[in-house]
């Protein structure tokens, strides 16, 4: 980059529904941003004062797709990158030097982000699993004018799929992201996300079969409790793969048994 160029902007985004108990410790950790970013989807508690009183640029609306607000929300943001982050995570220092020296000579691309989960204080690194936790996911990409965000979400309302482009990259300092207080926050996760599913599922008119989804408890227990040695973090482990592989079936039961 030449000294006549101008550094690339960064606009860090966080999409929130009813998070003032995050929402406030995140956005301190994001002043090194050029520009930030809030949609609030149909907030009922204090996370709108906690927003303007970080002086960011604020989106209000109701969603019922989760794509359809985090694609708006990037659509917003002016930066030539952008860095999604979520109330309930936590961008380093570490973390915000490796962006801000990445994207100062990257391509037009997307970048990794992997991730510190912790459940409570507890930091649990294995046995994350599909639709159940990430251990690193795509969070910094390219904005450009003429060829649009380098990422895109789907149409789905619980773990929508991606739509890529330009060139891939991984960064190697951790996102810190706070999962579930306690247990009793994880069961309540796996209840929102499986009422989610299920209308996902109704609305695609294939909710799958019993028999398929039975055998799914077992197949994802087997690869976040054994496969990504979830073994290791003792019951929590043990936990965090029923939880996985619950997650399925219980969304096909709600998709089958009840109405939406």
């Amino acid at each position: 980059m030449s000294a006549q160029e101008a550094a690339p902007r960064l606009s860090a985004l966080v999409v929130a529904h009813n998070e003032e108990q995050h929402l406030g410790d995140c956005l301190a950790t994001l002043a090194f941003a050029d520009e930030i970013v809030v949609v609030l989807d149909r907030c009922t508690d204090g996370s709108k004062d906690i927003a303007l009183a970080h002086g960011v640029i604020v989106e209000e609306g109701a969603w019922e797709i989760e794509g359809a607000r985090r694609n708006l929300g990037i659509d917003t943001c002016s930066g030539d990158w952008v860095l999604e982050v979520d109330a309930d995570e936590r961008v380093s220092a570490d973390l915000a030097e490796e962006i801000r020296r990445t994207i100062e000579y990257a391509p037009f691309g997307h970048y990794l982000i992997p991730y510190h989960n912790y459940v409570g204080d507890r930091l649990i690194r294995y046995g994350w699993g599909p639709g159940w936790g990430v251990s690193a996911t795509v969070r910094l990409f390219a904005k450009d004018p003429s060829r649009g965000s380098a990422k895109l979400w789907g149409e789905q309302r619980v773990h929508p799929a991606l739509e890529l482009s330009g060139d891939s990259g991984s960064l190697t300092e951790h996102m810190i992201h706070y999962v579930d207080r306690d247990i009793s926050d994880m069961l309540r996760r796996l209840d929102r996300y499986t009422d989610a599913r299920a209308r996902d599922l109704r609305a695609s008119g294939e909710i799958g079969s019993f028999k398929a989804n039975v055998r799914r408890i077992f197949s994802r227990f087997w690869k976040c409790y054994v496969s990504r040695r979830g073994y290791r973090e003792g019951q929590y482990g043990f936990l965090i793969a029923l939880m996985a592989g619950l997650y399925p079936i219980i969304s096909y039961l709600k998709a089958n048994l009840e109405d939406d």
